[in-house]
């Protein structure tokens, strides 16, 4: 009498298996989008006295996530870049250009907000890098209090 196929004596492993690589995938293959285009950056009340703590880059996909909405909820005006975001407005800043583009504000620790514009990753190896990158700076960045109502 011969032993049934590994497959068989071991068919979770086969399964969990099964699963990872089509999970993988559409890792892969599955199309981008995102909830919003627009990335919300909230400059809180009292911002100008406490500074606001930001990631080193906000990175931005092209056709993705390509907008960064800047919004003032604090009582004085915001200096971004060459921009001045007077209290309680809100400003919708597009990115075309791919790179790194650097603007002054003195609201952010630091002094500097980095935004890094990369372009749509294709099917493929780089979509799932990239997927997974995303999913490291989310987690990494996840607020440590609920938002404020």
């Amino acid at each position: 009498m011969t032993a049934p196929p590994f497959w068989q004596r071991h068919w979770p492993l086969a399964a969990l298996a099964a699963l990872i690589a089509l999970l993988l995938a559409w890792a892969m293959l599955a199309p981008l989008r995102g909830a919003s285009q627009a990335l919300l950056l909230v400059f809180p009340p009292d911002v100008h006295r406490r500074g606001l703590a930001l990631p080193a880059e906000i990175r931005l996909t092209r056709g993705i996530q390509d907008v960064l909405l800047l919004r003032n909820d604090d009582r004085v005006p915001i200096v971004f870049g060459p921009l001045t975001l007077a209290p309680g407005r809100a400003l919708r800043l597009p990115f075309e250009d791919e790179g790194v583009h650097a603007y002054t504000c003195p609201a952010v620790l630091g002094g500097m907000v980095r935004v890094r514009l990369v372009d749509a990753p294709a099917p493929g190896w780089t979509r799932l890098r990239w997927r997974l990158d995303r999913l490291r700076h989310d987690i990494r960045y996840l607020p440590l209090r609920p938002p404020e109502p």
